[in-house]
């Protein structure tokens, strides 16, 4: 007996209880405060002559639905897992891929242990991961938990992840909704972008049994994904997304501006700094002075696609430069290591931005379809 508790007592030890979520300082976006969510989003519109206008956000003044966004890895912590305490590289993200969201509806971003850049790097190069990754899904279950017990209220939820984010919601989709109906009636819709998630060969389920990809905007209860790699830059043989090593499965790819397929305009929300922090200025139009504005927009410049090709399955992006006009040729987005580019991680830091508007947009067409359904 006494063994027995001895050894419960060092698991317990070993597995430090989820955060608490009744304490506001562990979220990084709230509603009715000012936090990383509520910041100067305005984007500027650069037309082929060169010309800009400023285009001013404006937040929805009364959301009737909310949407709760679990964020990439961009910890900067010094250890396997990060803390709790709200740094520039959190608020960053939160604005680069979150806060346009309150466009739409209220946003509830949760600060979470999540395993961090320094321990990514390690396992980059060949270390073994020094991290938790139970750590962060505790806390992210938590978080979800403590919204749906105090905020929601029989609120509809779109639920939203990027990269180790999404994995996340993966996870809570898997472990806490799937195969649930009643449990999944307040659940809009799921957008775990810059994620493997698998599918059925030519099916719109896989891992997650019961919840479908979506395959209209009138489609509730479904998933948006996808991970995006230049037209020009396919997904080579050894890539971190796209392809899968599941017999008959595919990474799910969904194009959230023609759900139904095909090729489409972005609305791209292009941000002016870096995910992971600062990086080189960009010459927007050519001789044109620097932008001031978080978001930069290139209209009608960025395409794209689902397609398969080659054995892997992504959302192609095309540019569709003009030598002639006075924009940019090219977009910045690619992982560098100094002057090498990855390749096998394709537009990943991007990959919310390049659609930004068009999920915004989906968001609200989803949460009205939603609520013709109640």
């Amino acid at each position: 007996m006494l063994t027995a508790a001895i050894a419960l007592a060092a698991a317990q030890a070993a597995t430090p209880a989820p955060a608490d979520y009744r304490d506001t300082t562990n979220w990084l976006c709230r509603p009715g405060r000012e936090d990383a969510c509520t910041v100067n989003l305005d984007a500027t519109v650069v037309a082929p002559d060169g010309s800009r206008t400023v285009e001013s956000f404006k937040a929805a003044a009364n959301p009737k639905f909310d949407c709760f966004y679990v964020y990439p890895t961009v910890s900067t912590d010094d250890a396997g897992n990060s803390d709790l305490v709200i740094d520039d590289a959190e608020r960053r993200v939160a604005m680069i891929q979150a806060a346009r969201f309150r466009e739409v509806c209220r946003v509830y971003a949760p600060m979470y242990r999540q395993v961090t850049l320094k321990a990514l790097r390690d396992v980059m190069a060949g270390k073994p991961l020094a991290a938790d990754p139970a750590l962060g899904y505790a806390d992210v279950k938590a978080a979800f938990d403590d919204y749906m017990k105090h905020d929601n209220k029989g609120r509809g939820v779109v639920l939203i992840g990027h990269s180790q984010g999404s994995r996340m919601i993966s996870q809570l989709l898997e472990k806490e909704f799937d195969g649930k109906p009643d449990r999944m009636k307040q659940i809009i819709s799921i957008m775990p972008i810059g994620f493997n998630l698998d599918v059925t060969a030519g099916q719109r389920t896989g891992t997650l049994k019961s919840i479908p990809t979506c395959a209209s905007a009138s489609d509730t209860g479904c998933v948006v994904t996808y991970v995006s790699f230049r037209s020009t830059v396919p997904p080579p043989a050894k890539t971190r997304f796209a392809r899968t090593a599941a017999p008959g499965m595919q990474v799910a790819c969904t194009n959230p501006a023609a759900l139904g397929g095909g090729s489409a305009t972005l609305d791209a929300y292009l941000p002016t700094g870096s995910l992971l922090g600062t990086a080189p200025p960009v010459e927007w139009s050519k001789g044109g002075a620097a932008v001031t504005t978080p978001f930069v927009k290139l209209p009608g410049m960025v395409t794209g696609a689902c397609v398969e090709k080659g054995g892997a399955s992504y959302f192609e992006v095309t540019l569709k430069p003009d030598p002639a006009d006075a924009r940019t040729d090219d977009i910045p987005g690619d992982v560098m290591v100094g002057p090498q580019r990855l390749d096998d991680w394709g537009l990943h830091l991007i990959d919310m931005n390049l659609a930004l508007g068009d999920l915004v947009e989906l968001a609200a067409t989803q949460a009205a379809a939603w609520e013709k359904t109640r």
